[in-house]
């Protein structure tokens, strides 16, 4: 039984290992595992895709071989030629500041009586029965508190960092986040 659940959790641990490792893929290793479509390309665009750039006119396959597979796929028509565009997903890290308790993070520097009032005066330990639009209820907590901003695990917000429309199946356009 003990060596049915190891090999199970050892083929589970691989394949989340695999799985990591082939989702964060680099130019490098899309061009080591198809050589055929980088030797395909121009001199020019060889040079570009070894360092993950792209140029207008450039085909379907160098951008993947630049940039890899998109998060999303938006079929269209501009000028009456059909269009592809191509989205690359970025997340970002909102950098939220954890509870500390009924008082907040300033309570041992700035225990003022306004301030505790504010969070306290609601029955947090006990409750307090309220009365509205004809029902009961009992309020525990503070009314101030807001699970999503007081998280200890930071909200991740998706923006496109980089897209790409393609036309006849080159390069019509592209946009990327530059680094400041």
């Amino acid at each position: 039984m003990k060596r049915r659940l190891f090999f199970a959790a050892t083929t589970l641990g691989v394949a989340a290992g695999a799985l990591i490792l082939t989702s964060c893929s680099t130019p490098q290793m899309r061009i080591s595992d198809h050589p055929d479509l980088y030797q395909s390309l121009s001199p020019k665009d060889q040079a570009l895709v070894s360092q993950g750039q792209i140029r207008s006119g450039m085909s379907r396959n160098a951008v993947w071989l630049a940039w890899g597979s998109p998060d999303r796929k938006i079929v269209g028509n501009m000028a009456g030629r059909s269009t592809e565009t191509w989205i690359y997903i970025y997340y970002a890290t909102y950098p939220y500041y954890p509870y500390y308790g009924p008082w907040g993070p300033w309570a041992y520097n700035n225990p003022s009586p306004a301030y505790s009032f504010a969070y306290t005066s609601v029955g947090v330990a006990t409750g307090s029965a309220h009365h509205h639009g004809g029902r009961n209820f009992v309020f525990f907590g503070s009314p101030f508190y807001d699970p999503f901003f007081y998280s200890y695990i930071p909200q991740s917000i998706p923006y496109p960092g980089k897209v790409v429309t393609f036309s006849n199946g080159r390069v019509m356009s592209f946009q990327y986040l530059a680094s400041h």
